[in-house]
């Protein structure tokens, strides 16, 4: 079993870098929307939606990594928090939700991660 889950956290970090060169085409589509529910979807739940993150996270169920429910769940939605997580997403983060390490996405900005994580932090169910 853990032969497996290290594999797949190869994997992941094999995608994270091909779609790297990929996400700044990308990111420079992205049309800022309105955060209301019935204006679409955010710019961060979109920067999700066009990167590699869907392949190791889903909303509400664990995959590789921790559902994007349980992040919002773990931690509040506090200035400090969105500046740390984002940090994780680029630069990649180990050991918090277990053994198979996060890619970094080094070619995402900084505003885009924290968009990112403004939106993962809004499924907050508890």
């Amino acid at each position: 079993m853990k032969k497996i889950l290290v594999v797949l956290g190869f994997c992941s970090i094999i995608l994270a870098c091909n779609s790297a060169e990929k996400s700044e085409s990308t990111e420079e589509a992205v049309v800022e929307t309105s955060t209301t529910a019935n204006a679409g979807p955010s710019k961060g739940e979109q920067l999700i939606s066009s990167s590699d993150c869907l392949t190791c996270h889903k909303v509400d169920t664990k995959i590789v990594g921790p559902s994007y429910v349980d992040v919002a769940n773990k931690y509040e939605a506090s200035e400090a928090n969105i500046e740390m997580l984002a940090g994780k997403i680029i630069n990649g983060g180990l050991g918090v939700w277990g053994e198979i390490p996060m890619a970094p996405h080094t070619a995402l900005s900084t505003d885009d991660a924290k968009e990112m994580v403004k939106y993962i932090l809004s499924l907050k169910t508890n």
